[in-house]
């Protein structure tokens, strides 16, 4: 399925940089109009005033209730909520930072929550809408060194999952994308080697093609994602040999 985008509104949830900035120019090229939510209202408005179509920034903090309670009654109506927004910071639980754990995860994936506690209603409520939720390569499985960004993202992994079950046979689609290493500020905190890292505007596309497509799920790059995708057959004793 080819979806049609001229004249669709979707809202983009962390979009000041990195992977949510190029699917906003993605999504703004083929027609649609776009609404970008962030912390930093001056680099929003820095993209939106170089997006070819019509678009808007409503500034919010996805870690704050009341704000985003007043984002999503002043964006309105939208046709799409792309969920985008992170954090990330590497340690493992022998050098825990419990501000930076809980910060990962109350953006993460809380975060996520909150917003979708806004939008979904009124998609349930008109049996419309379309829902695209960030997940990541590290959601399939543990790994050490990475307390709280991976069990976020297998949180928002389970969210995502949970979701289509419920609305799978409505008129409310539910996807979810899983990339592996992309080069942004985040990934820029590493230092090890990071297989198949893309960039932004590859895993953009990736993204894009995603959500022109049918399929509820989405990993990639592919090749990449079979390493993490086949660690769930692997029994516990051989799995934490391999990777811990």
């Amino acid at each position: 399925m080819t979806s049609e985008w001229q004249g669709k509104r979707y809202w983009l949830v962390g979009a000041s940089d990195g992977l949510g900035e190029a699917l906003a120019r993605l999504l703004s090229r083929s027609g649609a109009e776009v609404v970008l939510s962030a912390r930093s209202e001056d680099k929003l408005a820095a993209i939106v005033a170089d997006l070819p179509g019509k678009a808007s920034v409503q500034v919010m903090d996805i870690s704050d209730n009341d704000s985003v309670k007043s984002a999503a009654e002043a964006v309105g109506d939208v046709d799409g909520v792309v969920l985008l927004a992170g954090v990330y910071w590497p340690f493992g639980a022998k050098d825990w930072n419990a501000d930076q754990a809980t910060a990962m995860a109350d953006i993460n994936f809380t975060g996520f929550v909150r917003v979708l506690g806004q939008v979904v209603p009124q998609m349930v409520a008109k049996n419309a809408g379309h829902i695209v939720i960030t997940s990541s390569l590290t959601g399939f499985r543990g790994l050490p060194g990475s307390i709280g960004y991976t069990a976020s993202k297998a949180a928002t992994m389970s969210l995502a999952e949970c979701m289509y079950a419920d609305l799978r046979k409505t008129g409310v689609r539910v996807q979810v994308c899983n990339p592996g290493f992309i080069k942004t500020q985040l990934t820029d905190k590493n230092d090890f080697n990071m297989p198949f890292i893309m960039e932004t505007d590859m895993a953009a596309r990736e993204m894009f093609e995603h959500m022109n497509d049918t399929a509820f799920k989405k990993s990639f790059p592919r090749l990449f994602s079979l390493v993490f995708r086949g660690a769930n057959f692997l029994p516990d004793w051989l799995y934490y040999r391999i990777f811990s």
